[in-house]
């Protein structure tokens, strides 16, 4: 709260001939803040399509106990035209539908379109184990020829990450290894290393790593990631995440 002070000053004569003195009053009053409380909200991600396989993006809700339901709102929305146009998103989810979470399924009412996005989207909760539409069930298993080899989770495209980074995902490549490159907005190429999932060869395991990048040039750069082929060594399944970089 902003606090106005008045300072007053009345001279009173104390005698004749005898000066002046100073007498000073104090008022203090309180002026209301005009500022508005700031709204919270709730990360959550929606899934989309680039080249026929799940792309997940971030997006922000009003806070709200209903996450399910919101996520199912913004993936109806279909992606940004910064999405479409940078990223090459497509969307095949054509409604909504309305969404119910029970015993660790999502039970989703309405004509649905896109059911990799929607399972994606809706089994990033750890409520939900798999989602179930007109009665068939389905998790995330079911759709692995629309997953990417390398799926990254974390970090999504445009977020803002500091270092370390820290990238999460799942991935299914031979001998359960793939590499990656993080470049900064110049260019430069400041990280690269291998990973080690913990399963692949036909078996889709997880990864979980950490990229420091103390002399990255700030700003919009990429996460790369990619298999070398066993047969030429030569980059197959490449993925790029934009970034904004925070050394």
């Amino acid at each position: 709260m902003r606090r106005a002070l008045l300072l007053l000053a009345l001279l009173a004569p104390i005698g004749a001939g005898c000066g002046t003195t100073t007498k000073t009053v104090t008022v203090t009053t309180t002026v209301p803040s005009t500022t508005a409380p700031q709204q919270q909200t709730t990360a959550l991600r929606v899934y989309f399509l680039k080249d026929g396989k799940v792309q997940p993006v971030a997006r922000e809700v009003p806070r709200t106990q209903a996450v399910a339901a919101a996520a199912l709102a913004e993936l109806a929305k279909g992606p940004t035209e910064v999405e479409r146009r940078d990223l090459s998103l497509a969307s095949a989810v054509q409604d909504s539908g309305s969404v119910t979470i029970e015993n660790g399924v999502a039970h989703v009412s309405g004509s649905m379109s896109g059911l990799a996005q929607l399972v994606y989207t809706m089994t990033q909760f750890p409520t939900v184990e798999a989602v179930e539409v007109n009665g068939k069930r389905y998790t995330r298993a079911y759709f692995e020829d629309e997953t990417p080899i390398i799926a990254v989770e974390s970090p999504l495209p445009f977020q803002h990450v500091t270092s370390p980074l820290r990238a999460t995902g799942t991935a299914n490549t031979f001998e359960a290894t793939f590499d990656y490159d993080l470049v900064d907005s110049s260019g430069k190429v400041v990280a690269t290393h291998f990973v080690t999932a913990t399963s692949g060869n036909g078996q889709r395991g997880t990864f979980d790593f950490t990229v420091r990048f103390p002399d990255a040039k700030p700003g919009l750069g990429k996460l790369v990631v990619y298999e070398r082929s066993a047969a030429n060594g030569q980059r197959i399944h490449q993925s790029e995440i934009p970034i904004d970089l925070e050394p």
